[in-house]
């Protein structure tokens, strides 16, 4: 391991819809509590119909009025639900509230007829929508590194036109925040994050299956003559911590019925779940991060994640999981001896 690696937590956004709980004071209490317990970042994700929730930009922009240190990220973003324009606008505001704190992560959407549904709620293709979703990405860039006078101003693309893009609030970052794709590891995305993207967030299922991937995407961004660190390699992945297995995998199964309508049985082969004690947990985590992922995104399976759960996988789980890797390289010493 050459890299630090950053751990981050999923905010209850989805759980509180589930639960009828819709409430924003303890999602702040919880980012805040996230921060005080020394994780790296906090995430929201994204649906309007197919999975209903707050909206992320607007929580982040709370979110990022009561911390001060931790990352504020999507996970993901989907970018169709909002006009190119808007999404823009929106996303360089949030940048600063958050003082360049933002990461994006961006997705094209979950693959399942609900969300063929919600793209067809706001007008969007969903037959198009990774094309879509890449010259997005292209016309926030453009927007952001080509504010104030004499940049350019005109987006030409397949899908966007636009104009007058010098008029737009620059974010508070040059050049706005990493965007980082949630895809998955079929050749197309693995090469699309390679060369368009600062980020690859998946959730694949195994340890193995990540290595595989990660060579190969890596291998991409070198062909595409992009420099090494250049993508940074996340995971979105779930877990239910609990000293009895049996009862924590039943706990994950109800929590996946409910959030998806699907068992754990159908979403194991998809996505990447972990459920055990703090010590299983803890290895099982690891193989990730030994097979390259530097950035993980925690989601408690649980549909009323508290303060006790938080602080449980912040002073149980994490210590195991930093202490089974070694640790990176300390930087360079400055100077001689007095």
């Amino acid at each position: 391991m050459t890299e630090a690696l950053r751990i981050g937590v999923l905010l209850p956004t989805r759980e509180q819809a589930i639960t009828r709980g819709y409430a924003a004071a303890p999602l702040l209490d919880f980012a805040r509590r996230a921060e005080e317990l020394g994780f790296d970042s906090v995430w929201a994700g994204d649906s309007l119909l197919a999975r209903p929730r707050l909206d992320p930009l607007v929580v982040l922009s709370a979110v990022g009025a009561v911390t001060s240190r931790i990352t504020l990220g999507t996970a993901a973003l989907t970018a169709a639900l909002r006009h190119p324009l808007t999404g823009a606008h929106m996303v360089a505001s949030l940048d600063h509230v958050a003082a360049s704190r933002l990461v994006l992560g961006l997705g094209g959407g979950f693959p399942v007829p609900e969300t063929a549904e919600e793209f067809g709620a706001v007008g969007a293709d969903y037959a198009t929508r990774a094309g879509r979703l890449d010259e997005t990405a292209a016309l926030w860039r453009r927007a952001w590194n080509g504010c104030g006078p004499g940049s350019p101003a005109d987006f030409e693309g397949r899908y966007w036109k636009a104009h007058g893009l010098e008029r737009l609030p620059p974010p508070h970052r040059p050049g706005g925040p990493p965007l980082w794709l949630a895809g998955s590891d079929t050749p197309k995305v693995l090469r699309r994050v390679a060369r368009r993207y600062d980020g690859w967030l998946p959730f694949l299922p195994s340890p193995e299956q990540y290595a595989r991937a990660w060579q190969r995407l890596d291998a991409e961004r070198a062909d595409a003559g992009r420099p090494a660190g250049a993508v940074t390699p996340a995971l979105y992945a779930t877990l239910v911590v609990g000293r009895d297995e049996a009862a924590a995998r039943s706990a994950l199964d109800h929590y996946l019925r409910r959030y998806y309508g699907r068992s754990l049985e159908q979403m194991a082969p998809i996505q990447a779940y972990g459920w055990g004690s703090a010590e299983r947990c803890a290895e099982w985590l690891a193989g990730y991060v030994r097979a390259g992922a530097r950035h993980l995104v925690l989601r408690i399976g649980s549909l009323t994640p508290g303060p006790d759960v938080l602080e449980d996988l912040a002073g149980n789980v994490l210590p195991r999981l930093r202490a089974l890797l070694p640790a990176p390289p300390a930087p360079p010493s400055c100077g001689g001896a007095p």
